[in-house]
């Protein structure tokens, strides 16, 4: 659990997670650039927003990727006004973040993902969501092309939620496997996605379903031993991780690679992903 060392509850968001960041060790290393490809439309606005703000705030490049150069992306609507009712939305402060983010001139100034020489980059995060629009991002295989790339330089990769699906279809040209089959790992668990699905079907359908089988079950069928290397972590519903206590996240780190579970878990995601900046060859 990490404390804000002093009072900032007066303090805009981005000064009071700064203020975080600042208390801990070796929060002020050398600039790195930061990888994030994104769909169109329909990603996570915390998944997002919450590494950007800590990333930039710990004085790190965020580049953004989208299909074609230049284009504008935008967060999953819903998750903004409320998904339902008004509920089970973002929460404020990520909100905060996000609008914030459509204000920096990286977030318009996207690179293709086909023109993307991954050498160029210390690290790569792979955000979720689960609206239709996140297909795009989820199946495409120029941007998979890339992604495997990346993981042969054995640089820091991060993925949470949804976005762990890329990952664990990206091959291993050497072994025709998934790069993740050897790995330990966290996704969205089913159980989350299924009481989504069903709370909420009756009125948004398939909102909730990315596609007809769970992230769960596409992660655990491109392990090699699922039994022992997918974790599940402790079962949670509504209560969140925050920028200043860690109680209800849960993180997955092998090696160079973070993975984590939903937006409840963003922020202790985006700081256990600074600490892999800081150890990585070069830092």
């Amino acid at each position: 659990m990490t404390s804000i060392p002093q009072d900032t509850s007066g303090e805009p968001d981005h000064l009071r997670a700064r203020a975080v960041m600042d208390s801990r060790p070796g929060c002020h290393d050398d600039p790195m650039r930061v990888l994030m490809p994104v769909p169109d439309r329909d990603f996570d606005v915390t998944e997002v927003a919450v590494p950007w703000r800590v990333l930039t705030d710990a004085g790190h490049e965020v580049v953004f990727a989208t299909e074609r150069a230049g284009t504008r992306p935008a967060a999953d609507p819903r998750l903004l006004t409320g998904v339902l009712f008004g509920q089970l939305g973002a929460e404020d402060e990520p909100k905060r973040f996000y609008q914030q983010l459509t204000q920096a001139p990286e977030f318009g100034d996207t690179v293709a993902w086909t023109d993307l020489d991954v050498t160029g980059f210390d690290g790569l995060l792979l955000p979720g969501g689960h609206a239709p629009g996140m297909r795009q991002y989820l199946g495409s295989p120029e941007l998979g092309a890339k992604v495997g790339e990346f993981w042969k330089l054995g640089r820091p990769v991060g993925a949470i939620c949804h976005g762990v699906l890329v990952l664990a279809r990206t091959q291993d040209p050497d072994t025709g496997r998934s790069v993740l089959a050897g790995r330990r790992t966290t996704c969205l668990p089913k159980y989350m996605e299924r009481t989504a699905y069903v709370t909420t079907a009756w009125r948004l359908g398939r909102y909730y379903r990315t596609y007809p089988a769970y992230v769960e079950d596409e992660v655990r069928a491109a392990l090699d031993d699922p039994g022992t290397q997918f974790e599940r972590g402790p079962r949670e519903l509504t209560r969140r991780g925050t920028v200043s206590d860690d109680t209800h996240a849960f993180v997955v780190q092998d090696g160079a690679y973070l993975s984590a579970r939903w937006p409840g878990d963003a922020y202790l995601f985006a700081r256990r992903y600074l600490d892999l900046l800081r150890g990585a060859p070069g830092a």
